[in-house]
């Protein structure tokens, strides 16, 4: 019964642990060790469509997630279809970089160039305002 269910849902334990490990940045050999076992077992489990619920909750434990997230993780074509194209390295790494919240260094240097220069022309700003003050008190004083 439960595996009709899981056929029903479009779940796939084995991507839905993969798709969470990539989300989080963990390499397989990093999660093997985390887990205490090897990296080739986590590939076996990361191809496996359903997996016991003791497997999952150790997976679970060591993303620290919720096991329901890897039960109920539903896979849509077309994320399939992008988290192929885009998680290896040489592959789409513009998208890469846009899935990981990881803006183009170009774009990022561009960004920090135009904040130091409204920085400087505040300071600009703030030093003219500084000597009209002083230009202002010398001539009060006289």
């Amino acid at each position: 019964m439960e595996t009709i269910e899981q056929t029903l849902k479009n779940t796939h334990h084995g991507h839905s642990i993969k798709r969470i490990r990539h989300t989080l940045g963990i390499k397989q050999e990093v999660l093997a060790d985390m887990m205490g076992t090897t990296q080739a077992r986590i590939s076996n489990s990361e191809q496996e469509k359903v997996l016991e619920d003791e497997v999952i909750d150790k997976f679970a434990k060591a993303l620290n997630v919720s096991p329901e997230l890897i039960r109920e993780l539903e896979e849509d074509p077309i994320t399939v279809i992008i988290e192929n194209n885009t998680f290896e390295k040489g592959s789409g790494a513009a998208y890469y970089n846009v899935i990981h919240n990881n803006p183009d260094p170009v774009d990022r240097l561009i960004e920090l160039s135009n904040e130091k220069t409204a920085l400087y022309e505040r300071m600009l700003e703030l030093e003219k305002e500084k000597n009209a003050l002083l230009e202002r008190l010398l001539k009060d004083h006289k």
